[in-house]
């Protein structure tokens, strides 16, 4: 998260297209699906700013339907900032990785969700 650590907001939904195309390039075909996964978990702690990253299993599931070697080129992934419930945690907040089913990539935007 750009800027001071101190005033980022708590809770926030965003989502986000994520390109793993570009990110498994050149990796062996046994390693292309954990790298695709290991990818997300990177660019989620990048872009909300917290270690612990979580991953839905129906996110997993999409990754990995087409087999090891061949992830998705692009998945649109709903990234949300929690409160973590346990009180012996490192940290007191985590990121929660969903898929969002989409027709089209094309002309999509970062975009914040409202979490009524």
């Amino acid at each position: 998260v750009l800027g001071t650590p101190g005033n980022k907001p708590d809770l926030v939904t965003r989502d986000y297209t994520i390109h793993l195309s570009k990110r498994v390039h050149k990796k062996q075909f046994k390693k292309r699906a954990p790298r695709a996964i290991k990818e997300i978990r990177k660019f989620a702690q990048k872009a909300m700013g917290t270690k612990d990253v979580r991953i839905d299993s129906n996110l997993n599931k999409h990754v990995w339907a087409t087999g090891v070697r061949n992830p998705p080129v692009r998945v649109r992934v709903r990234l949300s900032r929690k409160r973590n419930e346990d009180e012996e945690a490192e940290e007191k907040l985590y990121t929660f990785a969903q898929l969002v089913q989409v027709s089209t990539f094309k002309g999509l935007n970062t975009e914040n969700v409202d979490n009524a």
